[in-house]
């Protein structure tokens, strides 16, 4: 959650890209709801500047609630149920942005000599966060004795530009040994088309090779350059496939985010079907 958002400006230059709403919720809550579903009761934001939002939207609101209770707003006060998931929340800052490799470096003490998850803030696994994946990561990270296990999906080949690309090897139900890491290659140069898709499953070793990694050109510690170094030292690295029925959104651009909003809103159980007929309606007209 440590990026400056600049691809969604401006309507992130005042809010964190992680606060845009999907539908009726906000990109966070989603990726949260998701981490508690698949047993994760320990969550650490790592944010920045101009992200207290993120904790304002998680801490509970008792002025609100009497309000909605006084007005017996029982619909409403069931939207504010995510206050209670069940997960302990904590937070702290990347002072400076040196990109994801140093924000997970932010982490280390939380951490501390047991395995976590990483789980990006722009990034919607499954419809309305209804995904598995980490479960599954985490169940292949502990039966595989993994030291890092990877969410990865199948991108068009002309895209591989977008996105951190693996070379896979041995690979079978969805599964594979992840050899190479390439950030963002050209087509041409893309040793495949699966794309990391924002999850991931660490050993704390992970910590000693991100202080390996050099700045790159931008000053950023690039995550990919510190997992290539588990592969080099021969750690087993694995990639988890997305299943098809758990397709990732990527809220990173305009474009994402706007096909991301109305797949959500017309899957929406109260309000879908009007605002389906609503689009059929503008889109008659166009």
């Amino acid at each position: 959650m440590a990026g400056h958002g600049t691809r969604l400006l401006p309507a992130t230059k005042s809010q964190p890209k992680e606060m845009l709403p999907v539908a009726r919720k906000p990109i966070v809550q989603y990726v949260v709801e998701e981490l508690v579903a698949n047993g994760i009761g320990e969550i650490l934001f790592i944010t920045g500047r101009k992200k207290s939002s993120i904790e304002n939207h998680f801490d509970s609101d008792p002025e609100l609630v009497s309000t909605l209770n006084s007005a017996d707003k029982e619909d409403l006060l069931k939207e504010l149920e995510f206050e209670s998931l069940g997960a302990h929340l904590y937070y702290t800052r990347q002072r400076t942005q040196r990109g994801l490799g140093d924000a997970i470096l932010c982490g280390e003490s939380f951490a501390g000599e047991d395995p976590f998850v990483v789980a990006l803030g722009d990034s919607i696994l499954g419809l309305h966060a209804q995904s598995a994946c980490v479960a599954r990561m985490v169940e292949m990270y502990e039966a595989r004795r993994a030291s890092c296990v990877i969410a990865v999906e199948e991108v068009p080949k002309e895209q591989t530009s977008h996105y951190g690309i693996v070379a896979v090897s041995n690979g079978e139900g969805g599964s594979f040994r992840v050899t190479n890491l390439v950030e963002k290659p050209k087509p041409k140069d893309a040793p495949s088309n699966l794309a990391i898709a924002g999850r991931y499953v660490f050993s704390p070793n992970i910590f000693d090779m991100i202080r390996g990694v050099k700045p790159d050109r931008r000053g950023e510690i690039q995550l990919t350059d510190a997992i290539q170094r588990l592969c080099e030292e021969g750690r087993r690295v694995l990639a988890c496939k997305l299943p098809d029925t758990d397709r990732r959104y990527d809220i990173g651009n305009f474009p994402s985010y706007f096909e991301t909003f109305v797949e959500f809103a017309l899957a929406d159980p109260q309000y879908g079907p009007a605002f389906r007929a609503s689009i059929e309606r503008m889109l008659g007209k166009a």
